[in-house]
Parts: C-alpha cells; structure tokens; sequence
C-alpha cells in the first residue's frame, strides 16, 4: 500500500506540475507560481524590447501570445506574486479622476526657432563669442524635431514611477499609468545595479501608418477623426482610461538626459549608449529599421550625401549643421513619422552647462525649422461658419490634399478682404500648406489654371444660420451676426459656457456638448442645470456611470466665482483677465448688470470698445433673463476674496512681454495678489510695462507713449 502510495502522488505531480516551459501548474503550489511568473516577466520583457525597440523579433506572434497569456493567467491566479514591472500593465486599467501635477527638477523649457542657413550661422557665432573662442569649431549633436509630445520618464531604484508632460515648463501632468502602456517604454531599467534616481526625456509620438488606421477606426465607429498625429498623441495621453491609451499606437524615442544620480556623462554620445543599454528606443535605433534603409535607397541616384546611417548626426560646426539639415529635410516625407524641423545641441554635457539658459529656452540649444510643406489642390465651395462672437467666417472647401501626411479639405479665408486680396474664386487651383505646420492655408492662387467658370464669393448680408442681419462693425474687417440666440452662436457659447476656465464642467467636451445641443437636450446655458440622468442614458454610448458623472459635475459647477461666471457668458472682449477686474470692481453680479458704459470706462481694464460690447449684451432682456434663470437653478456665485498678500501694487496696472523663468500666468497672479492688475495691451493707462527676454512690440509702444518699463528685477524690488 505504501509503494502504490508514493505511485499515485508521483502520478499526481506528474499531471498537475508539467515541465518547466508547460504552462499549468497546480494552483495551490505558490512558490512554483512565484518562479515561473518572475521567469515569464522577464522572458516577454526581453521579447518586447526586441520586438517594439530593436525591431529584430526573435519569436512568431503566436508564441508571444502563448507566454503573456500564461504570465496574465498566473498573476490572476496569484494577484499578490504580479511584479511591479510586469508586462501584463501594457494593457492598461487604471482609470483616474485627474492627473497629479509635479513639479520638473529642472525645467523642460522650449527652443529657440531659426529658419535659414543664416539663423544657423548666426547661432554659432553666438555660441563662440559667448565661449570666448574665435575661429572655432563646436561640435554639434543634431537629431529630428520631433512633432509629439515631450515626455519626461522617472525611473527610481529602475523602476518607471513618474512621467511627466511639459506643462507650463516648470510643473507637468503624472500620466504614467498611460505611459507605462506603450510597449517602447521600458518598466524596468535594464541595469543590474540601477541608480536610486534616473530620469530621462523625450517625445511620444504616433507613426504615420498607425496614425491613418486610428482615423479609419475612428470614422467607422461614428467618432470625429484626429487632426493629425501631434493631436491624436496628445490626446491620448490624457485619457483617465488607461486601457483606452493601451489600443492606442504610441511610440516614446528617446532623446535627452534629466537628472541622474550619481551617474557622469561627457556628451549626448555617451548618453544615447547608456540610453540604448538600459532599453530606450533612440534615433540610433532608427537605422536598423527596413523602414530607413528603404529611405536611404531612394536617394542614392538624387546624390545626396546621408552622412552616415543613424538619423541623429554629431556635426563640427555650422556647415555640417546645414548639410544635415538639408538631408533631413529632403527624407522627411519618407520618414515613419512626423518632423517639423532639426534639433541642434551643444554635444558637450560641460559646455551645456556652461552656456546655460535665457528666460525660457537654453543658449547652448535651437530648432532649425523647415518651411510649411504644399500642395495643389481645387476650391469646390466657399461657405460660412459662425463663431461663437458671431463672426461670419469664409472656408473654402477643397478636393482632398495630403499636405505633410495630413488631409486637408477645409482652409479659413478668415473674411472679404482676404478673399478680395487673394482673389480665390469657386473652381480655383489654389496652392495650399499648413501654418505652423497645423493651421490649413490657402497661400495663392495658380492663375494660368484659372477657368471661364471660376465664380467670384461674397459674404451674405444675412446670418447663414439665423437669417438675421449681419453688421459689419467700424474698424473690423469682419461681418458679425448680432443675435445672441442665434443656434450657430449658441452651440460655441454653450462650449466655451462649460470649458475649464469658465463653468468647468469637467465631464462634458465640445463633442458632448455639441450630441446634447444637436438632441435638443441644451439649448442655453441654464438648460445645462435641467438635465436629467434618464435623458442623457437615452443617448448612444452613455451608460448609468458616465451619466452619474457628468450629472456631478454639472452640480459642482453651481459653485463658482464671480470673475468666471462673467467670464462664462461669452461677452464679446471679455477675456479672463478683464472678467476678474469687472468682477473686483462691481463684486456683485447685480451691480456688474446695472453698470452704465460710463461707470464700466472708468475701470482701468476696460476701454470704450469693451464698454460698449458688454452694455450691448447687456441690454438683451432675453440675456438678462437667461441669467436670473441660471441664479434660480441654484448657480452660487461668490463675491472676489478681499484677502492680498501685500498691497504693494493697488492702483497699478501691469503689461506683462516677453519670456521670463516662470509662466505669465503666475507672474499675473502674483501681480493681483498685492493689489494690481494686469492688461494685454499698452495704452496710456498702463502703468508699468514689464519686459522679459525678447520683448516685442510691446515694448516700442511703451516707449512711445512714455510708460515706465521694468525687468524681472525691478519687479522683485516692487514686490518686496
């Protein structure tokens, strides 16, 4: 009995406890589960990053599925075995009610832009005479601008905790549980003994094939498409769904170092090693892709030098700059993604730090851009948008064009003057680019394929949308449709009414407000505050717990201030600054409603123009009864704090130009703080200009008019 005994439980383990590359194991053998997912976690790392980073796959797709199923069934098994960096987190999960905000421990700060050979040059002179050294050459890493969004990775003790947007700069977003979704981004760095701190930056991105299969996606499944692969990148990033960024196709290259603890490094050379080593996709990698050696053969009868294989260059002064600049520029319709330009750098990490930084951009840095891309393409119509100021707006509608890997069939002919200008008639060949390489353009026309049938467009005297009377104001170029209930004006009011800045109704997007405008569901601002949760449930894609959210938010939103309620209403000229200066002076909305345009000219904030919009809009009984409606729906609207921090500056109005070492935005905060306030544009009443680096024209007309201009420092003695 005992032999048959010994028999049977070795039977039992044989069945039960298959081989090591099985894939069953018993479920009560915990230590057995424990090694094969440590093993399994590392063996679908390695596959991943041969696969996503080297692009060398070593496996079919069909064993790669076999070993991340088995690691998922395991660590459902055992949750509490799963490793921090398990492969299995690519597909996301985490859903999030908003992002923490983090600050950069040292700024991600923007570059300066040059576009010709002479700005290239001029860079270098610059550089040299700072350096004291004449008739020298500096050696210059150069790499693709990518057109993404910048990205900084957090890595402590190897481990991804922290990716951080750019933000204002100085402080970013925490989206890592959308990061650690992409398969190029390592969990763990590939280093035995890893640094307690190590952070590196660069950009996420979408490939253009990728990026023309979302948009195919995203029409079939009823969705608005992506404008282009910056935007759909963006975009996803900040999804709180983590699982919907995991179906996203994103890609991270790697491209800077950040702060690195206890770690040295001569040049960006040496940092491109160490960044390939731990498992990053750089530039580098680029070139053993089919994809950029098929490129490379494309140019090999055009004579054009491609310096040598990887995309990233290190050059030896100005005229090599140029040479790869050229190159790049001539590859860039071939290449798998979007570029908008060149990054050239310092390659010394000393020399770096030795130029360092002006206001908001490094000295030792700058992006060579290249001029908009264009096309030809044919004007079929020109018709009229109506904004949410009532700006009757021309677009001509064109035969789809690919400009740069984007379609375009829609570009702004902003009003009749442009089109009077331009002289584009309906049936125009018309050359097209993307300003900035993102705004569609129409840049001329091509009048030797100008037809008999060419019709010349002028704008209707009448609203396209309402058919009420447009006017066309004095000193304006463009027409405008002055009723405030016209359905083209509301539906963009009804937007900005709820954006963050004003209402802040968090859960409803353009795209939501617009299916509730276009259900009839919310035809003005109070409509918001009458929505039930059963009528947004009878819409498609709603569900009980998107409904409860958006119901919330809406509540939430009753509690506001007095300076974004006025801002909420969308008055012609009423930015957000001369809402809080409204708001400051009158302190109540009563008072604010019955302010005569005499009363409203003696805020400093507001002109005559502003005045006059505002009691225009105010003097609309329909308007005024919208708002006592908004009140008795329960909207709350608390009078300004009269707490400051010092009333070193009341009385005082403050234009702010330039760049400095903080965002604009905070420099007017800590302006209104001690009591003053600050205006976009310089006029007699200004009492202060304060100028930064590169301060514009701004700054001429300061002078002009005598007002007083101070820097940073001056400002500082101010304050204290």
């Amino acid at each position: 009995i005992g032999l048959l005994g010994l028999v049977g439980v070795h039977n039992i383990n044989f069945f039960t406890h298959k081989r090591k590359n099985d894939t069953f194991y018993d479920p009560m053998d915990k230590s057995a589960a424990k090694k094969r997912i440590s093993e399994l976690t590392q063996i679908v790392q390695r596959h991943d990053h041969l696969y996503h980073t080297l692009d060398r796959p070593e496996i079919t797709d069909r064993e790669y599925d076999a070993l991340f199923t088995e690691l998922q069934k395991l660590e459902i098994q055992f949750p509490d075995l799963a490793l921090p960096d398990s492969p299995t987190l690519k597909v996301g999960g985490a859903v999030l009610d908003a992002f923490e905000k983090v600050a950069h421990r040292t700024p991600m700060l923007s570059l300066q832009n040059t576009y010709n050979e002479e700005e290239i040059r001029d860079f270098e002179v610059k550089i040299l005479r700072q350096l004291g050294l004449k008739d020298k050459k500096i050696e210059f890493y150069c790499g693709p601008k990518f057109d993404g969004v910048a990205m900084e990775l957090v890595y402590e003790k190897g481990l991804l905790t922290k990716a951080l947007t750019r933000g204002d700069g100085f402080v970013g977003e925490n989206v890592v549980s959308n990061v650690k979704t992409l398969k190029s981004v390592p969990l763990r760095l590939q280093w035995d003994q890893p640094p307690a701190y190590f952070e590196v930056r660069g950009e996420v991105l979408m490939l253009k094939e990728e990026f023309k299969k979302l948009n195919e996606q995203q029409t079939q499944e009823g969705e608005m498409p992506f404008a282009n692969p910056r935007n759909a990148s963006a975009g996803t990033l900040r999804q709180l769904d983590s699982s919907i960024v995991a179906k996203r196709p994103l890609e991270f290259f790697c491209y800077a170092p950040g702060v690195m603890a206890g770690i040295v490094l001569k040049d960006l050379v040496e940092f491109e090693a160490l960044a390939q080593k731990c498992g990053f996709p750089t530039t580098e990698l680029i070139a053993h892709s089919d994809v950029y050696k098929k490129t490379l053969a494309l140019f090999k009868d055009k004579k054009i030098n491609p310096l040598r294989p990887p995309l990233s260059q290190v050059c030896a002064g100005a005229d090599e700059v140029i040479a790869y600049y050229n190159f790049i520029q001539s590859l860039r319709p071939f290449l798998p993604f979007e570029i908008d330009g060149i990054v050239v750098k310092a390659n010394s990490l000393q020399l770096q730090e030795e130029l360092g930084f002006v206001a908001r951009s490094p000295r030792w840095a700058f992006a060579g851009k290249f001029e908009p891309e264009q096309a030809t393409t044919v004007v079929e119509d020109i018709v009229i948008q109506v904004g949410r100021t009532g700006a009757l707006t021309p677009v001509a509608v064109m035969q789809p064009v690919s400009v740069g890997g984007v379609t375009i069939t829609n570009a702004t002919l902003h009003n009749q003057d442009e089109i009077d200008r331009k002289d584009v008639r309906i049936g125009d060949t018309v050359i097209v680019h993307r300003a900035g390489d993102v705004i569609p353009e129409i840049v001329s026309v091509v009048l030797d394929k100008r037809t008999s049938k060419a019709k010349k467009f002028t704008l209707p005297q009448d609203c396209p949308s309402c058919g009420k009377p447009s006017v066309l104001m004095e000193d304006e170029a463009v027409r405008r449709c002055v009723n405030p209930f016209c359905p083209a004006i509301m539906k963009e009011s009804l937007k900005h009414f709820a954006s963050r800045n004003a209402m802040n109704i968090e859960k409803l997007g353009d795209r939501l407000v617009e299916v509730f405008f276009e259900n009839d569901l919310v035809k003005t601002f109070s409509d918001f505050y009458k929505l039930k949760k059963s009528q947004i449930l009878e819409l498609e894609r709603q569900g009980e717990k998107s409904a409860d959210n958006i119901i919330k938010s809406i509540n939430d939103s009753r509690e506001t201030t007095l300076a974004k309620f006025i801002y909420a209403l969308g008055i012609r000229h009423v930015g957000e600054q001369t809402a809080k200066s409204l708001a400051n002076h009158f302190r109540a909305l009563d008072s604010f409603l019955a302010a005569s345009e005499e009363e409203l000219t003696a805020i400093r904030d507001v002109g005559p123009r502003v005045a006059q919009a505002i009691r225009q809009t105010l003097s609309n009984k329909g308007f005024i009864k919208e708002i006592e409606k908004l009140v008795a729906l329960g909207v709350n609207i608390e009078a300004p704090s009269q707490q400051k921090k010092g009333a070193q500056l009341t009385g005082l109005t403050f234009v702010i130009t330039g760049s400095f070492a903080i965002s604009r935005d905070l420099i007017k905060a800590m302006v209104e703080d001690h009591g003053g306030s600050t205006s976009s544009s310089v006029s007699k009443k200004t009492s202060y200009l304060l100028a930064g680096e590169a301060a514009g024209s701004k700054l001429d007309k300061a002078q002009e008019l005598g007002v007083k201009i101070i820097d940073w420092a001056g400002f500082e003695r101010m304050l204290s």
